[in-house]
């Protein structure tokens, strides 16, 4: 993994993270950047072993958390609060994945969804905003998706919750900048982290589908280096990956190439389907 450019290492030598989504993937490797930068970081995932694992690498305190929970999540925020004496920094991490044609979908589905990669995150900002509110300083970085940026046939719910995310963190930006804090949003493109894996594909040939993808992915480490780098330097939107940085310009200046992109890729979905409708 390549380092932080020094500047930037000296900046955030001393400072305290949050971490959701800690226990692999991007939070892991966003935890493990952030601590080579001299960050003090706090853990959380819903994976209890798996978090105990990756805190006992970094030797960094954690705890067992469900971000869908908005209780857990202010004392999980009460608890690193504590411990570090201040957050400078949230990094709302934690998400799910979902791919499927809408009509094979269920509300369950959505439902999912919607809890962890929108709700998760307002409950994250709940939590500590105020706090850096009365500090009168403070950085909560929302993890998006490129999904938020062109459009996703396939991945409709999970589109439709990580643009919602966007939306939430330019608004927020504006407003909390009168009162010291920043707000960030990474927008990753196809990270190596196993999330195929872990996503549900409804009515999918999973494997067909991943080898049609024409793009390799970054590594998780790259991915993680890139947010933090945009963070510090406060960016308001991170996209990462060449892919989303051409698609995002490309939606704002070519609307019209993006909607061919849009349905190419509903039509290699189409190629992988595989399974009726769900019953209702």
């Amino acid at each position: 993994m390549r380092e932080l450019p020094r500047r930037l290492r000296r900046a955030l030598q001393g400072h305290s993270a949050l971490v959701t989504g800690a226990a692999s993937g991007i939070g892991a490797a966003l935890a493990e950047v952030l601590v080579a930068a001299g960050v003090r970081v706090w853990l959380t995932d819903i994976d209890p072993a798996r978090l105990a694992e990756t805190a006992a690498r970094l030797d960094a305190p954690w705890s067992v958390l469900d971000v869908t929970d908005p209780a857990a999540f202010r004392a999980a925020v009460d608890a690193a609060w504590a411990r570090f004496d201040g957050l400078d920094f949230l990094f709302n991490n934690a998400g799910v994945g979902l791919a499927g044609e809408v009509r094979d979908l269920t509300l369950a589905d959505w439902q999912r969804v919607l809890d962890v990669n929108l709700r998760g995150t307002v409950h994250g900002v709940d939590a500590i905003y105020g706090r850096m509110v009365e500090r009168g300083r403070g950085h909560i970085v929302n993890v998006a998706s490129g999904a938020a940026l062109a459009p996703r046939p396939g991945m409709v719910p999970y589109a439709a919750a990580k643009a919602a995310v966007v939306g939430l963190s330019s608004s927020l930006r504006a407003e909390a900048a009168r009162h010291g804090v920043a707000v960030s949003v990474a927008c990753p493109g196809y990270v190596d982290t196993g999330i195929m894996d872990r996503t549900p594909h409804v009515g999918l040939d999973r494997d067909g589908l991943r080898a049609a993808i024409p793009i390799e992915p970054i590594s998780a480490a790259e991915c993680a280096r890139r947010i933090v780098v945009g963070a510090a330097r406060n960016r308001a939107l991170i996209p990462v990956g060449a892919e989303i940085s051409i698609e995002w310009r490309l939606a704002r200046f070519a609307p019209w190439l993006v909607d061919i992109i849009a349905r190419w890729r509903a039509t290699q979905f189409a190629r992988h389907r595989v399974d009726r409708p769900r019953s209702r």
